[in-house]
């Protein structure tokens, strides 16, 4: 079964979501974030086949968030390192840890948690403006159209609509 590409949506979320493709590829990130880098690890770590981690990772190093380097000549294999773009993702997954320990943690508490390294407080990403640096809410904020949706659709009186005030 074809899956629906959103790459070309007018939507960073729907762009995002179609670079990710599935749930292994977050997963392939989280698991750069802390730390691991060779093949064999990942895929102990993840319990993937080898295969799907062979496409993920190969997904990875072609949209830039990841690069090979070599670390052995014969045979030749590789580490698998965030480029700045992979780890300006982490800012996502930061968000998803923080959501998923709020709402999906037992009573045992969150399995996981960040610390801060500056301050050395356990914390919990949070979303702000990058403006004022004040915390933001979908209460509090709204979307609108910007210079990059397509004048074509933006006429449509369904999308004005959506995103007028």
């Amino acid at each position: 079964m074809r899956r629906t590409s959103f790459a070309d949506w007018p939507c960073s979320i729907a762009r995002t979501m179609d670079l990710l493709g599935d749930w292994w590829t977050p997963l392939v990130l989280r698991e750069a974030f802390y730390g691991i880098k060779r093949f064999d690890v990942f895929q102990q770590e993840l319990g993937i086949a080898r295969n799907t981690l062979t496409d993920r990772l190969r997904r990875l190093v072609d949209e830039g968030l990841m690069e090979k380097r070599a670390y052995q000549s014969e045979p030749v294999r590789y580490d698998y390192v965030l480029t700045e773009k992979g780890r300006d993702f982490f800012g996502v997954l930061a968000v998803m840890n923080s959501w998923g320990n709020r709402w999906l943690s037992g009573d045992e508490g969150a399995p996981v948690v960040f610390e801060h390294d500056r301050c050395g407080h356990e914390t919990e990403a949070e979303v702000v403006c990058g403006h004022c640096k004040e915390p933001m809410s979908a209460a509090d904020t709204h979307p609108r159209l910007g210079p990059g949706y397509p004048a074509r659709l933006a006429e449509r009186p369904d999308i004005r609509d959506r995103f007028s005030r």
